[in-house]
């Protein structure tokens, strides 16, 4: 086994052997095609620096900026500034980038960036979204913000609210609440919050969010003077986790059983949503076919539970259709805007993304990005794959070809680099492909350099530091300028949808066979919503979803799933 050393900004956190954060090969570093490869030792900070610099995990953060002319960031000239020095458009060009950094409107100003660097900075290190957020949706937002700060945790409005929660009926009227409940992974809980925050602005509540544990430290508060965090010690937080209590209380059993309906003059002060992906379909069933949507407009407080991306559902009801079409005319950018308006990394995590990007794929002409998800490895084996993986990027031109004939590289000024991102539970692929360009030069003369940030071996559940690191790794991945992804892999979801890209997704292998084709180009860069209904809610029939608007087709990676598309692709 090799030695390993850690990249400025990534390092060991926990005591598993598997757990690091970057996988090199130590003082004997492979040359790849003339290029210094994976691994080189940082000269400024200890081999048990905690993050390659010497900083702790809780302290660390990037130096304050003073806005959209701080040039430098750790030392380093940002990727991709525009310099704005002797130029004769100064004032344009100040503009535009007032307008990058808060994404087109999407951001409102006055954040403390101290506090959050990254909320200012994420323009600095990737291309200029080519969607513009509608109007009408930044004035949705604008109003939202003012909706929570002044309904938010410790206001009045929220000590009201408070107390009707714990009385035994929810009359009156006020502020009313969602409140997001996370469950599984990672990827799954960030595209069900973008959903669960898209509910919230349909519907005029203000969306608090349940953090457990595991996931601290890893995002900035998105809304401006207030907190979007469930205070601690709330009332009914043990049912959270229990299924029995939740479905006792969930929205379709209490329909269902006729405790609650249009005719009922005390609901309950609250009511849970059990939108995750269980058998238990009665609240499903009963919030997309949209069943007395007074009737749950008038709970005070909504529990919510999912780990799916129910946006499409709301195109599907004619109470948000209307809505839903004004706010988004390009179909396929919700989340690619709401995960940008949401989603900041939290200063620890901006400091291992910048560290990372800057010292190993600023300077690269292309940015690939592999994510490579197996979910079996009995049913799709680490070979299968690997060998579906070559095959996918050598056909779709992805990737140079080695020259078998000829052990040199071609000597010129000007070759061109590339930089393969692989994501990975596994160290095989990151191996493979880095021995592949080591140990021939490529037939375009391309320099390859290869990196895999982290290899845990297994999907750790409920580990905070498990989830900083996947978080910086999908981050670093919508950076991308190509991508390829695995099927199903909602990590995949999130990295395609914050960077505006569609990508080559990795059919699902299966019973040890090498797909045939290996990938497919995605139909749009919007999350797969793996569980729709697929029956008509008054006839009760079964119906092709996928057909029924222009905008909604079926997922490239899963046949039953649908996903938002631009009404205006070419087929």
């Amino acid at each position: 086994m090799r030695n390993r050393h850690l990249p400025p900004g990534f390092g060991e956190q926990t005591s598993s052997k598997n757990n690091s954060l970057l996988r090199t090969s130590g003082p004997d570093e492979k040359q790849l095609n003339g290029t210094l490869a994976l691994g080189v030792r940082s000269e400024t900070g200890s081999r048990n620096d905690s993050f390659g610099n010497g900083t702790s995990s809780k302290t660390n953060s990037l130096p304050h900026t003073s806005g959209p002319d701080e040039k430098q960031l750790n030392g380093a000239l940002v990727p991709g500034f525009r310099n704005e020095s002797g130029s004769r458009n100064d004032s344009s060009q100040s503009a535009r980038m007032s307008v990058d950094k808060l994404l087109g409107g999407l951001l409102a100003p006055g954040f403390d960036e101290r506090s959050c660097s990254s909320r200012y900075q994420s323009f600095l290190f990737r291309k200029t979204s080519l969607y513009k957020p509608s109007s009408y949706l930044l004035s949705k937002l604008r109003r939202y913000e003012d909706l929570h700060k002044r309904c938010g945790p410790h206001t009045k409005s929220y000590s009201k609210a408070f107390k009707r929660l714990k009385s035994s009926h929810g009359s009156g009227g006020g502020c009313k609440y969602l409140v997001w409940v996370p469950v599984n992974g990672l990827g799954n809980r960030m595209m069900s919050l973008v959903s669960t925050f898209l509910y919230a602005l349909l519907t005029d509540r203000v969306l608090l969010v349940e953090l457990g544990n595991d996931m601290l430290r890893l995002f900035c508060e998105p809304f401006p003077n207030s907190s979007w965090i469930l205070p601690k010690h709330f009332p009914i937080e043990g049912q959270f986790h229990s299924a029995d209590l939740r479905h006792d209380r969930g929205y379709g059993n209490l329909l269902k059983s006729g405790i609650i309906n249009e005719s009922t003059e005390s609901l309950p002060s609250y009511v849970f949503l059990n939108l995750d992906h269980t058998k238990y379909d009665l609240d499903r069933l009963s919030f997309h076919c949209n069943q007395n949507p007074s009737l749950l407009r008038k709970v005070p407080w909504l529990f919510l539970i999912s780990d799916q991306y129910f946006v499409p559902s709301f195109f599907l009801t004619s109470t948000f259709k209307q809505e839903m079409q004004r706010l988004f005319p390009e179909k396929e950018t919700v989340f690619h805007h709401l995960a940008r308006y949401l989603f900041h990394p939290s200063n620890e995590v901006w400091g291992l993304i910048t560290r990372f990007y800057q010292a190993y794929l600023a300077d690269a002409d292309e940015r690939i990005g592999l994510q490579i998800r197996i979910f079996n490895t009995t049913t799709s084996p680490v070979e299968i794959v690997l060998d579906q993986l070559l095959k996918c990027t050598q056909k779709e031109n992805l990737l140079p070809r080695v020259d078998t004939k000829h052990p040199l590289a071609t000597s010129t000024k000007t070759r061109r680099s590339k930089v393969i991102l692989v994501t990975s539970l596994y160290t095989t692929f990151y191996e493979n492909i880095s021995n592949t360009y080591w140990a021939k030069p490529t037939v375009t003369g391309e320099v390859i350099r290869v990196y895999q940030p982290s290899h845990e071996e297994s999907q750790r559940f409920g580990d905070n530091m498990h989830n900083i690191k996947a978080w910086a790794e999908m981050y670093l991945l919508s950076l991308s300028d190509v991508l390829v992804t695995s099927a199903w892999s909602t990590f995949g979801y999130v990295a395609q949808g914050l960077g505006g890209r569609k990508p080559w997704i990795l059919y699902k292998a299966d019973k040890g066979h090498t797909p045939n084709p290996s990938c497919v180009r995605d139909l749009s860069m919007e999350p797969c919503f793996h569980f729709p209904r697929n029956h008509d809610c008054k006839t009760k029939t079964k119906i092709n979803v996928g057909s029924l608007f222009p905008y909604l087709k079926y997922c490239e990676d899963l046949n039953w799933g649908v996903k938002l598309v631009s009404e205006h692709q070419k087929l």
